[in-house]
């Protein structure tokens, strides 16, 4: 059995660490990519009342958790959208973000093909990540130069005491996206950029 406090730790503290980075605060639309039952992006949307948050997640059952969550909490600025990112860029969320973020959904060169066609200019990518990866960082920042994106701070949090190996990756948005962005559906995970 889980323990309640426990939960809370790992996912809501973990979530809102993201509160470190200073703008974040600032942010008018933030997209939380691959957003499951719901974090980090609910936790931000309580947290950052000015901000609207779209939480993307293609299985319409997370959505319906999403959004009785969210009702339950009393939060008006979070919805879900049950789209995959790639076609939510396509749909209306082309260059619509000042921040998206990802919590355990892919690794960093992933993350970054998903975000790059949502961000708009100067808008920034933040991926929660565990222990750090060299490969994955170095694939992570070849994609992201061709996606239109600079890595930044890896920054290390301790979201609760004991917390170990967590750490907050951003990418910022420097150029628009290349024409090609986004790829189909899925083939980002299959043929990631800076993999070869």
């Amino acid at each position: 059995m889980v323990d309640p406090d426990q939960a809370i730790e790992r996912h809501v503290a973990d979530s809102l660490s993201a509160l470190e980075l200073a703008f974040l605060s600032g942010a008018e639309t933030i997209a939380d990519v691959g957003a499951g039952a719901g974090f980090p992006g609910l936790p931000l949307a309580i947290a950052l009342p000015q901000a609207r948050i779209d939480l993307l997640e293609s299985v319409r059952r997370k959505c319906a958790v999403i959004e009785r969550l969210a009702a339950a909490s009393g939060t008006d600025n979070a919805r879900a959208v049950p789209a995959r990112a790639e076609d939510w860029a396509r749909e209306g969320g082309a260059e619509a973000y000042d921040v998206v973020t990802a919590r355990a959904v892919a690794p960093l060169p992933v993350l970054c093909e998903y975000a790059a066609p949502l961000l708009a200019r100067e808008g920034v990518l933040v991926c929660w990540k565990g222990v750090r990866n060299r490969d994955e960082e170095r694939a992570g920042r070849v994609a992201a130069a061709e996606l239109g994106l600079r890595a930044g701070e890896v920054r290390p949090v301790e979201p609760f005491r004991g917390a170990r190996n967590r750490h907050l990756h951003t990418f910022l948005k420097v150029e628009p996206a290349p024409a090609r962005f986004p790829r189909r559906a899925g083939v980002a995970a299959k043929r990631p950029l800076g993999s070869d």
